[in-house]
């Protein structure tokens, strides 16, 4: 029997976790709410959807937040002026630049632009170095949703083997790492592949923890994984008006012990990850002012 992980359900107790924490370490102390700045630039509309889900976000936890629209054809220097504005804004305490970018942009140089302490989406290397040395920093939004999605399933991961499929810096790299570190939730044993990974099968069919993030619809078949495996579904691929995972659900269901649904699974806990990393940088910041 397959148990679905409600993302969803999970992520709403979250949200009145962090309102909870607002409340006691920042309104009654009179201080002022949490502000998560978001630069979007060009019209992608999954880009537009997922900023306008944040935003939506922001307002139910109750953190404001700021939008600043770019238009398709602005220039890197534009954009790089308006992470300078977000990085010595003091009302601002964490920003994201939403990817991707559009082709005529540098997105190495954006990310190294960022200040790490306001870098609430964790890719800046200062704070991936610090996640590998697994030193406290902002951990990726969606490695950190799903590490938080097994450990409150109270999922044994110490000693299991998860295979990772997919080597995207937002997903495939920081969750391969943070799985493989001496500490809960970790302490398995990670093998990393991905699309061009000759006979891929090999390896999950011996995975006790498949954590897929490939960006292809229906990539990993019920064939290709061992009975009671455990999969995490990061996949987000449009089809018409329908939402489609990596996982062929259909072949997986009844054969996995715990799958996450798409939607519903990783993308709510992806967002609400990101707001408990704008609390944290509001808490940080403003006890070690450095701007």
């Amino acid at each position: 029997m397959t148990k679905l992980l409600n993302g969803n359900q999970l992520a709403k107790e979250i949200r009145k976790e962090i309102s909870k924490e607002i409340e006691k370490k920042i309104l009654s102390k009179n201080k002022r709410i949490p502000h998560l700045g978001i630069i979007l630039t060009g019209t992608n509309n999954s880009s537009i959807t997922y900023v306008n889900s944040k935003i939506k976000e922001c307002k139910n936890i109750g953190i404001q937040s700021t939008l600043v629209k770019l238009p398709i054809d602005s220039t890197e220097e534009k954009l790089l002026e308006e992470i300078k504005k977000m990085n010595t804004n003091p009302l601002i305490d964490g920003f994201i630049v939403q990817l991707p970018l559009e082709k005529h942009i540098d997105q190495d140089q954006i990310i190294l632009s960022i200040n790490p302490k306001k870098d609430v989406d964790g890719f800046h290397p200062e704070n991936f170095g610090k996640m590998a040395l697994d030193m406290k920093t902002f951990f990726p939004a969606t490695a950190l949703g799903i590490l938080t999605l097994l450990e409150r399933s109270k999922i044994k991961i110490s000693g299991k083997h998860t295979v990772v499929i997919g080597r995207s810096r937002i997903v495939g790299k920081p969750i391969s790492i943070l799985m493989s570190r001496k500490s809960y939730p970790g302490n398995s044993t990670v093998t990393l592949t991905h699309s061009n990974t000759l006979n891929i099968e090999y390896y999950t069919k011996q995975a006790d923890i498949i954590i897929v993030a490939v960006g292809i619809t229906g990539f990993l078949k019920g064939n290709m994984i061992k009975n009671g495996a455990i999969i995490i579904d990061v996949g987000i691929n449009k089809n018409g008006k329908n939402i489609l995972g990596d996982v062929d659900f259909r072949s997986v269901y009844g054969k996995a012990s715990y799958l996450t649904p798409v939607p519903g699974g990783v993308g709510p806990m992806t967002r609400v990850m990101l707001l408990k990393n704008t609390l944290m940088a509001a808490l940080t910041n403003r006890k070690h002012p450095t701007l």
